[in-house]
């Protein structure tokens, strides 16, 4: 294998489209070199706008291509899990969007299949990988706000209103995986793990339900064995959110409503200490989360650096994602193994 790898990209979503193709062609190791879509005619410009030579119209095909290296799966959630079973049976590493999977059980199997293959599989949670994320997680492990006691996070936005009443959006079909929780509520639960450094022993949930049956608006609590408490809101039916605060017995840390996907813009955040009402902000220069996100995985695939985010890692968060949405349904408060 080259110090540069070929990319297959499995799917013409907008993720793919916007985000993750331009990032792979920006980045110093890595390359698209085939798109697979059910709709090739609807792909033949994002092709041409990226400089991909091969439109498969069989996902099937892209696989058998023997010059990919890696594959990127953006399929809707319950597509992630065959998928990647058959990708890795190709003998294809995997990048595969979030949530990995529709519940730990298929995530815990796709991890397998992956460890028996001997090849990588990760969730492409690419907020881990920008400079802020990673300075504010640096700044809790340090002790800048003390012990971190409670993590307030949130992600929501406002579907459009035709989208909610036509039914035809994959989000709104459980059957394909829907619903805020798994579609914006994963990154809640997963910076709320991150920062409080422990799996939560305790989860409650309340939702508000689309007449398809997937939540549509869930606010969760989670209780965490060192006393740390997280709150979460997912939502498509408010006005945005995407933020997230941890609050230490010595200060917080906050941010704006662009803490998962700044783009490449300057990166905020504010250090309030404990008795101030303000505080001070501090400034990450702007970079494309997505283009680093990618080049870890290239490096880890080229040998060149371990796995920042393990499929353990994944399973673990959608092990929480499983109790809140069963605690949202039963109104009891679910208890995880430790």
């Amino acid at each position: 294998m080259t110090e540069r790898i070929n990319w297959g990209v499995l799917g013409n979503a907008r993720i793919a489209r916007v985000c993750v193709i331009p990032a792979i062609q920006k980045s110093c190791n890595g390359t698209v070199r085939a798109l697979a879509t059910r709709t090739p005619a609807n792909a033949r410009g994002v092709a041409a706008q990226n400089g991909i030579p091969r439109v498969y119209d069989r996902y099937a095909a892209l696989l058998a291509d023997p010059a990919i290296d890696v594959v990127y799966i953006p399929l809707p959630n319950h597509l992630h899990h065959p998928w990647t079973l058959e990708a890795l049976q190709a003998g294809k590493h995997v990048l595969c969007e979030k949530p990995l999977a529709c519940n730990a059980r298929e995530a815990r199997e796709m991890a397998q299949a992956a460890a028996t293959a001997g090849l990588l599989l990760m969730e492409a949670f690419m907020y881990r990988f920008h400079p802020r994320s990673r300075r504010i997680q640096q700044m809790v492990a340090e002790g800048v706000i003390g012990r971190p006691r409670l993590v307030r996070a949130a992600f929501c936005y406002p579907m459009d209103a035709a989208i909610l009443q036509n039914n035809g959006n994959a989000r709104l079909k459980p059957e394909m995986g829907g619903g805020a929780l798994l579609d914006v509520g994963c990154y809640s639960v997963s910076v709320a793990r991150w920062l409080l450094g422990s799996e939560p022993a305790q989860a409650h949930a309340q939702a508000v339900y689309h007449a398809r049956g997937v939540d549509m608006h869930l606010v969760g609590s989670l209780g965490f064995p060192n006393g740390g408490l997280a709150t979460l809101e997912a939502s498509f039916i408010t006005a945005l959110q995407q933020t997230y605060t941890v609050v230490g017995d010595e200060g917080a840390l906050e941010l704006p409503h662009n803490a998962f996907i700044p783009w490449e813009k300057d990166a905020v955040f504010t250090l309030r200490r404990k008795d101030e009402e303000t505080g001070q902000e501090h400034v990450i220069p702007g970079v494309d989360e997505y283009q680093l996100m990618v080049e870890h995985f290239a490096e880890a695939v080229l040998g060149q650096t371990g796995l920042a985010f393990a499929p353990e890692e994944s399973i673990a968060n959608l092990r929480v994602l499983d109790a809140l949405a069963q605690a949202a349904r039963t109104g009891q408060t679910l208890h995880l193994p430790s």
